[in-house]
């Protein structure tokens, strides 16, 4: 399993942390997720999904995945 914290810009309230966790543990391959406004620690297998498949379940939801600073 790899963990991986992926910082999301545009949420603000519960409503915004469930829709993520949501989002997130709909992709197949993610173990688990611990989601708060402004970011979210998933665990998946690399061997069934990628990093930008979650990351594109959260823009799918509509939410704005930061970039890390280089």
């Amino acid at each position: 399993m790899t963990e991986a914290t992926i910082r999301i810009e545009g949420m603000s309230c519960q409503h915004c942390v469930m829709a993520v966790k949501k989002a997130v543990e709909a992709v197949s391959g993610v173990a688990s997720s611990q989601v708060e406004i402004g970011k979210a620690v998933v665990r998946y297998d690399e061997g069934r999904t990628r990093l930008s498949e979650i990351e594109q379940a959260i823009k799918d939801a509509g939410y704005k995945v930061a970039q890390e600073p280089e």
